[in-house]
Order: structure tokens, then sequence, then C-alpha cells
């Protein structure tokens, strides 16, 4: 069983995933990880359908980029807030 070509639909025509795609990527960017799974729903739907839906991949992009930063962030304010911590009780 071959794959759909992926195509371009007309204007004016929706297809699967497209508004789910939108609103995945905007949640991509406000909270991380719902924007990722939503993105990638919205991606499978549309790449099933034979669509390509650019938006949803955007989505997972940026969610990925964004999470992966969001976790080194949160790792690098906890080691500074033990270090900053260590330092105020260490007695001379």
């Amino acid at each position: 069983m071959s794959k759909p070509e992926l195509t371009t639909p007309a204007a004016g025509v929706d297809y699967p995933g497209k508004t789910l795609g939108i609103v995945g990527l905007i949640l991509a960017i406000v909270a991380n990880l719902i924007g990722l799974i939503v993105s990638a729903i919205a991606y499978n739907q549309s790449k099933n359908a034979g669509y390509k839906n650019t938006p949803a991949f955007v989505g997972i992009i940026v969610g990925a980029i964004l999470l992966a930063l969001g976790i080194i962030f949160a790792i690098i304010g906890v080691v500074a807030g033990i270090a900053a911590v260590d330092m105020s009780t260490t007695s001379y």
C-alpha cells in the first residue's frame, strides 16, 4: 500500500488538522509541552489525510526548542538557587 502524495488544498478549503495546527503553534509558544503534543496530533492528522500542515510542523519545532530551553533554564535556576543557599549558610 503506497502513501498518498502530499498536496496543497485548493484555496478556501480546509484540510484535517489545519485549525488544530494553528492552535498547536500558538500553544507551543505559550505552553510548550501542550503545544508540542497538540501540534504533533494535528501534523499526524494532516499527514494521514495526505496534506502538508506547515503550522503544525512549525509548532512541533518551536515547542521542542522552547521546551528544551525551559528545562535547561530550570536546571540552571535550581543549581544557582542551591549555590546561593549554600553560600548564605557558610560560616567563616
